[in-house]
């Protein structure tokens, strides 16, 4: 790799301006817009307005938090902006609990996510299956609990030269209450009434029953939240707000009608009980979900203009999601056990916490921070209701299958000030430096989660080793590794002319496990007049391979004509993984332009902003590859009985092109206030390269290391459209929000062209009403996704088990409408 230059010369650049003994900084004059909301993401000067700034920044206000149904920060951002998504994929074990958001349609480990401007620590879960979002590990925004928050900000553009790895596609900035009185109890419950069609199979040829039904009627999802958060005084003039939550979630079921035979037949006859059993037989939804969050957020002024502060947070989160129906008659059953056949239940448990102090004072005209944050996110697996076949009937039906951590402690030192450098503005000069350690580690299940007992199915050959649907971690799996990375920055803004705007930043960072990266933006912003102006930014930036992708590992034992044969999601550092051409991974390289418009129309805003973004070298799972080939190969290398796997392996470049346009109207009339806002985006992904190896290459046939699948995942497993509207009105004790937002078309890709399947374009409506019987308590009744819109079904040759109906692709899910109220008082 080639090496950039070592980040100690450009913390060497720091201390020498920290020292230089310049003029004392001037004063930035204060924003005329009274109206305006100012920002501290994209930017480090001090009353930069959103309209203001040189890269597109989008506010969420906490009060559009609150009026959705939804308590979740993810889903409520996803109907905010057209730019984010957050599928909900079912069926798909750790995934199911903790799910990815995208940004402009990368991977949800490209989008950054700060609180209070600090990094915060990813989530230990890497998804693993076929979903949106494979092989990533990211931050779990609903960790962190609404009532907490008193906006969000995010910018749509890179930015890793200001704040490090992982901000290629953006950055989601959480920034927390700061109240020192007053406070708000909300409760809210909901539930779905729905109906669903389903496209069913017609069930054996003889018709011995019936085909299933076209269409289901069911209620379920019944979610209660209750919030509360409260403002304390902290010395003189200091604030403690505190924050807690409390989530009790049911499952939703939208599985299709099984028409599988599900018992062995009495000879030659099928069961009676074909006739009889609940062929609604699978969960295919939301989890069920019992989470507690406590957050607190504190600050307080000190002698000589100083300031302490600091946040601690702590989630307990126990979900419950499903893996596919056994039936009575398959090999994976027991039927001593389950008589009619079983559906497994995988039961995570998330721990999540964290922790962050700073110290903020005056030196000089320099105004100097330092902090210190730890937080760790730990995941462990309980599997139920399920077996291990290779027991036998004295199998339990209940495992510890052990799990992973991931910790993270940063420390961050920075200082801004202002120099007059003869400029049409103050030059803002802001430097600082991060260290991080990082530590991944993944812990082994009970032995009877794992093994093989020797018991041999019906037809004598071995039964497939571990607990059905989710085989524990093995002691050969057991991880503890860790990292450092140090890295140190400069950030330049000025007026350049009285209307010309221009910001550099550059960063550098060294890490202990793959070297240096060096970042660096230039952005600027002309405007011609008060109402029209032109910005555009260039900058390279880089995502550091994450510890997940470096570490994670798990086996299960395939019987293959009856030889056993160990297939592994290897390590990259793994000898067989190293047979077959892997490599340590090294970082993913972006190079990013946006370029756009921002105008002000009266009371109308609109900002216009198109983008690129090129990604070399991008981090995937490969696929399985465990062909014959592959297997006498690793054996030839002397890995006997290894059926081979998969591993991490950098290799696939992107292009990604985007436009984002957002239009805002606030309208005073007899009627009441209203605000009217429609945001649109398009994106559109090509993958130009995908990994190959050596190794892999001079095999015939060569495997595939990224097949098309996954290549379509890219390229057209996102909306490649989204458009929102939303209304906002209010008239004394009145008020009401109406959402329309329209999914363009994804599609679902298969491991064959006349596999894939066209999700159409979809419109999903929200509405809410509000009432104040005072100034302390109010009522909210609404509904997500009122008239019950579905994605498109699958049809019978894509839904064999009828355990999918639909794909897990869709961009709103699939669990139809939700109808909620919301009592708030406000104390």
């Amino acid at each position: 790799m080639k090496q950039a230059p070592k980040p100690q010369l450009l913390a060497l650049t720091i201390a020498t301006l920290f020292a230089s003994g310049l003029a004392n900084a001037q004063t930035a004059p204060a924003d005329d817009d009274s109206k305006a909301t100012v920002v501290v993401t994209g930017t480090r000067v001090a009353n930069r307005t959103a309209l203001d700034t040189a890269s597109p920044v989008d506010i969420i206000s906490q009060e559009s938090l609150k009026n959705v149904g939804t308590t979740e920060i993810n889903q409520a951002l996803a109907v905010a902006l057209p730019s984010l998504n957050f599928p909900r994929p079912g069926l798909t074990d750790g995934t199911d609990t903790v799910r990815p958001a995208t940004l402009a349609g990368l991977a949800p480990d490209q989008t950054l996510v700060l609180v209070n401007s600090k990094r915060r620590h990813a989530a230990s879960l890497v998804n693993v299956n076929g979903s949106i979002g494979r092989g990533s590990a990211a931050v779990d925004m609903n960790s962190i609990p609404s009532g907490i928050v008193k906006s969000i900000e995010v910018l749509r553009s890179g930015a890793s030269a200001q704040y490090g790895s992982d901000a290629i596609a953006g950055v989601v900035n959480v920034r927390l209450r700061q109240d020192k009185s007053g406070g708000e109890a909300t409760l809210t419950y909901g539930l779905r009434p729905t109906e669903y069609n389903i496209i069913s199979d017609t069930g054996p040829a003889d018709k011995t029953w019936n085909p299933g039904p076209n269409s289901r009627r069911v209620t379920d999802g019944q979610t209660g939240t209750f919030s509360l958060w409260k403002g304390f005084e902290l010395g003189a003039d200091g604030y403690l707000t505190v924050a807690a939550e409390y989530k009790d979630q049911s499952h939703t079921e939208r599985s299709g009608y099984d028409m599988r035979q599900q018992y062995p037949k009495v000879g030659t006859a099928y069961d009676p009980r074909e006739l009889t059993i609940n062929r609604w037989n699978a969960w295919y939804g939301e989890p069920e979900m019992k989470q507690s969050t406590v957050f607190a957020n504190a600050g307080m002024n000190l002698a000589g203009g100083a300031k302490f502060y600091g946040w601690a947070s702590y989630q307990r989160r126990d979900a419950t999601s499903a893996g596919f129906f056994r039936r009575a008659l398959q090999d994976q059953n027991i039927i001593s056990i389950y008589p009619d056949g079983y559906l497994p239940l995988i039961n995570p448990t998330v721990d999540d916490y964290s922790a962050h102090a700073g110290y903020s004072w005056t030196a000089g005209a320099w105004d100097m921070d330092a902090s210190v944050g730890y937080g760790k996110n730990k995941m462990s697996y309980t599997i139920l209701n399920t077996l291990n076949r290779s027991i036998g009937p004295s199998s339990k039906t209940q495992f510890d299958a052990g799990g992973f951590a991931y910790d993270q402690l940063t420390f961050n030192l920075s200082g801004v000030r202002q120099f007059d450098a003869g400029l049409a503005s103050p030059l803002n000069v802001a430097v600082g430096a991060e260290a991080r350690r990082e530590g991944y580690e993944i812990f082994a299940g009970e032995p009877d989660s794992y093994r093989n007992g020797g018991v041999l199915l019906s037809n004598g050959t071995p039964a497939p080793s571990g607990a059905q649907v989710f085989p524990g971690f093995r002691p050969e799996n057991v991880t503890d590794i860790s990292r450092s990375a140090i890295g140190a920055y400069v950030d330049l803004e000025a007026n350049l002319s009285k209307n010309f705007l221009g910001s550099a930043a550059i960063r550098a960072e060294h890490y202990s496990d793959f070297g240096n990266s060096v970042a660096g933006k230039l952005g600027g912003r002309y405007d011609f007049s008060k109402e029209f102006a032109l910005r555009g930014s260039v900058q390279n930036g880089f995502r550091a391979p994450s510890l997940q992708q470096q570490g994670f590992t798990t086996t299960s034992t395939n019987f293959i004509n009856g030889v056993p044969f160990e297939i592994t999601t290897f390590r990259p550092s793994d000898k067989a993984a190293i047979a077959l051409g892997a490599k340590p991974l090294e970082a993913e390289k972006s190079t990013n332009l946006s370029f756009g418009a921002v105008a002000r129309i009266g009371d109308v805003s609109l900002t216009a902003d198109a983008y690129r973004i090129k990604i070399k070298n991008r981090i995937v799972l490969s696929e399985n590859l465990t062909a014959a080939n592959v297997r006498a190969f690793l054996t030839a290398q002397g890995f006997i009985g290894v059926g081979g796997g998969r591993f991490f392996i950098n290799g696939v470049d992107t292009s990604t092109r985007g436009l984002d346009v957002v239009a805002s109207l606030p309208l005073q009339t007899s009627a009441g206030r209203f605000d009217f806002t429609a945001a649109a985006n398009y994106v559109k992904t090509s993958v130009d390269k995908v990994p190959s190896t050596s190794q892999l290459s001079a095999l015939s046939p060569a495997p595939i290391l990224f097949d098309r699948n996954n290549v379509l995942t890219f390229e057209r497993g996102s909306p490649k459209s989204k458009y929102v509207f939303t209304t906002t009105w209010k008239e004394g004790n009145w008020g009401a929000t109406g959402r329309a937002t329209r999914y363009g078309e994804v599609l679902s890709p298969g491991t064959t062209a006349a596999a894939d399947f066209i999700l159409t374009p979809k419109w999903v409506f929200d509405v809410e009403g509000r009432y104040s019987f005072s100034k302390a308590l109010s009522l909210a009744v609404g509904a997500d996704n009122v008239f019950d819109n579905y994605p498109d079904p699958l049809p019978p040759n894509l839904n064999t088990t009828g355990n999918t109906s639909y794909s897990n692709y869709s961009p709103f899910g699939r669990s139809g409408r939700f109808v909620y109220g919301r009592l708030n008082y406000k104390f």
